[in-house]
């Protein structure tokens, strides 16, 4: 698409509001951009603003510097914006339909994928800008086939189709996907005993299984990294387990060689990445996990804001599909002293109620917290942890019906931080993008709309028109 046509385009939809992105384009009138030739769309999945809050603040008075998101802000380096995260059949979408509404340029109901109401199919945005001749991936530290990269790639009836994801994914020859879900390649875990990672293999691709093989991955072949069965362990107990530390990559470790891989493509490269477990550790109510899972999104978002500063082709967005949960830190006695207690956490409550059974004692459950967490339960908050495991069941991600919730109500007296419930929220989200093509953000937007303005900005022209 030439830049006049470009320019055109635009003008156009902010005079008739002919295109799906008025509200975006109708600050463009008197700007003239250069092409976003590469793209780096980051997703801190079921964030929540009090999880951005809270991490910066723990970065600030545990290491004397803020965030690199919140930085952004502080120093005026980025254009921001809150968006309106509905799905096309409720105020609250889930992770499918909030990730589709990018891909496609439009609102699908929650649990598909790129898939309208009525049934009919919208081309996903990587498979554009494939077509286009861009390198285009995703990763993320959940499943590869989860419903976020997959709303970037794929047109499926249900999110939970994910051993068919991952046979489209071959089929689609993407550049790099890198995350977890060993159990849709393998041929042993998958129901139909079909070994797709032979299937990626015998199709030309670097298969991948751990950070060594990672590091030796090499431009010109495309690449599938799958390092973990489900989602990749919490970063905080990566960190803390030097067996896993030694195999397992961090997403910042993965945007970094996934930038490498593709960052000199002659068209350019786009690129998805997806802090999966913020969302999974809201849902858990588990403050250390979502805390260090921010933070440890935050360190990619730092490899993201590297390759791009310094250049003028690349256009970085950082936002958030939904918010989860709705923690934050609340006022009460001595809070400080009581926030402070996160910053030589070991463990995730993932790791503590893993190694809890319910015929335990309670001297074991306060030694776990205790060696986890640097907090002392009491002997009956113990018990009424124990008692727990015999009754108690809840939400996403928690096949084995750990006690969370009442967990992450005991600590929330140690810690001072809050939650409002253990699901997905209607709550407008950040935005904030760095790069050609920012400028032309405007200060609230919905969801979909991200769709047309990255085809926009990266001048490729296959525009939904609404």
């Amino acid at each position: 698409m030439k830049r006049r046509d470009f320019i055109n385009t635009g003008l156009l939809a902010a005079l008739t509001g002919a295109l799906a992105t008025p509200t975006i384009l109708s600050s463009c009138k008197n700007t003239v951009s250069k092409k976003a030739r590469n793209i780096i769309f980051m997703v801190s999945d079921g964030m929540s603003s009090g999880t951005l809050n809270m991490a910066d603040l723990l970065l600030q008075k545990k290491e004397g510097r803020g965030s690199t998101w919140i930085d952004l802000y502080r120093n005026n380096r980025v254009t921001k914006a809150f968006v309106d995260t509905a799905s096309a059949n409720s105020l609250v979408t889930d992770s499918a339909a909030g990730s589709s509404a990018w891909g496609s340029g439009r609102r699908v109901n929650n649990s598909t994928l790129n898939v309208n109401p009525d049934g009919s199919f919208n081309k996903p945005i990587l498979q554009k800008f494939k077509d286009a001749g861009k390198a285009v991936g995703c990763v993320t530290t959940v499943p590869i086939t989860h419903a976020t990269p997959a709303g970037f790639s794929v047109n499926f009836k249900h999110r939970n189709m994910q051993d068919k994801i991952a046979s489209k994914y071959l089929e689609l020859q993407f550049d790099v996907m890198m995350g977890g879900g060993t159990e849709y390649f393998d041929g042993s875990k998958r129901e139909d005993k079909k070994d797709i990672f032979g299937d990626f293999e015998n199709a030309g691709f670097q298969v991948i299984r751990n950070k060594q093989q990672m590091a030796k991955a090499t431009k010109g072949k495309p690449v599938i990294g799958v390092f973990h069965e489900d989602g990749l362990p919490y970063s905080l107990d990566l960190e803390n387990d030097a067996e896993l530390k030694a195999k397992i990559p961090t997403l910042a470790e993965m945007t970094r060689k996934a930038i490498e891989l593709m960052g000199d493509q002659p068209e350019g490269f786009v690129l998805q990445v997806e802090g999966g477990k913020v969302d999974w550790a809201a849902h858990a109510n588990d403050t250390t996990g979502l805390i260090y899972e921010q933070i440890d999104f935050d360190n990619a978002v730092a490899e993201a804001i590297k390759f791009a500063e310094g250049r003028d082709d690349t256009l970085v967005i950082i936002t958030s599909d939904h918010g989860n949960a709705n923690p934050g830190l609340i006022k009460s006695d001595k809070v400080d002293a009581k926030f402070e207690t996160l910053f030589n956490v070991k463990h995730t409550n993932d790791w503590v109620l893993f190694g809890i059974t319910k015929n335990d004692k309670p001297s074991h459950v306060i030694e776990r917290i205790q060696h986890a967490q640097n907090i002392v339960i009491s002997e009956d908050e113990a018990r009424q942890l124990l008692k727990a495991y015999d009754s108690h069941e809840e939400g996403l991600y928690n096949a084995y019906n750990l006690p969370f919730e009442p967990l992450a109500q005991i600590q929330k007296n140690y810690t001072s931080v809050g939650w409002s419930g253990m699901n997905h929220s209607a709550d407008f989200v950040e935005l904030a993008m760095f790069g050609p093509g920012s400028e032309k953000l405007t200060p609230f937007i919905k969801n979909y709309e991200l769709h047309n303005f990255m085809l926009q900005a990266a001048e490729v022209n296959e525009l939904v028109i609404l």
